[in-house]
């Protein structure tokens, strides 16, 4: 069982619609699902109560899963919209968190958004990220944390792979600017302390 792949896993379920072979599934993702639905949530109960509506949600959809594109994808973009449409909801703050892996960035020479992204100092960067739209949020967390391919998103997106670069190059413009905003902020903030500062000596 072990030594299934996710997508063997898919097909043997729906084949033989025994459990075991979801509880699998669910045993490999259900901390990964968590902890998403936790960096959208910021409350533990409440990604709990997100984890187990995905799961569910998986269950009815499951049958759907046409192998385009990795399962673990597939599964990431039912939990992102899932999450997304959860923080639109009116009662809800439009404030997504991104995992800590975000902060060890590796970057790639090939791709100059992930390099620019990078280069943004980490606490900053969360802050600014909370300025975007759920959506644009979801688009760069599935491109930058989770590793999907531009192929994947736009089939995803139901689009073409230039026009998701497009969203994500303007996404990341995007984000630069409201961390540039956010840092002109704070440096004005501590120019203005250190003006106020009356020194003891002339």
């Amino acid at each position: 069982m072990k030594q299934l792949t996710d997508e063997e896993l898919v097909r043997l379920y729906i084949e033989t619609q025994k459990n075991t072979y979801f509880e699998r599934l669910y045993e490999r993702y259900c901390d990964k699902v968590y902890r998403k639905c936790l960096s959208f949530t910021k409350d533990s109960q409440q990604a709990e109560d997100l984890t187990h509506d995905i799961f569910l949600k998986l269950v009815i959809k499951i049958g759907s899963f046409k192998e385009q594109s990795r399962f673990s994808t597939w599964l990431y973009s039912i939990t992102y919209n899932y999450c997304t449409d959860h923080v639109r909801a009116p009662h809800r703050r439009s404030e997504i968190y991104m995992d800590e892996g975000w902060e060890r960035l590796e970057v790639d020479n090939s791709d100059d958004g992930l390099a620019e992204l990078a280069e943004l100092e980490a606490q900053q960067l969360k802050k600014a990220m909370e300025h975007l739209d759920p959506t644009e949020q979801s688009l760069l967390l599935m491109k930058y944390q989770d590793d999907v391919s531009i192929r994947e998103l736009a089939d995803m997106h139901g689009t073409t792979e230039s026009a998701i670069k497009m969203r994500l190059k303007r996404t990341r413009d995007k984000l630069r600017k409201y961390y540039l905003e956010g840092a002109v902020f704070w440096l004005l903030l501590a120019i203005k302390a250190a003006l106020s500062i009356r020194w003891p000596f002339k």
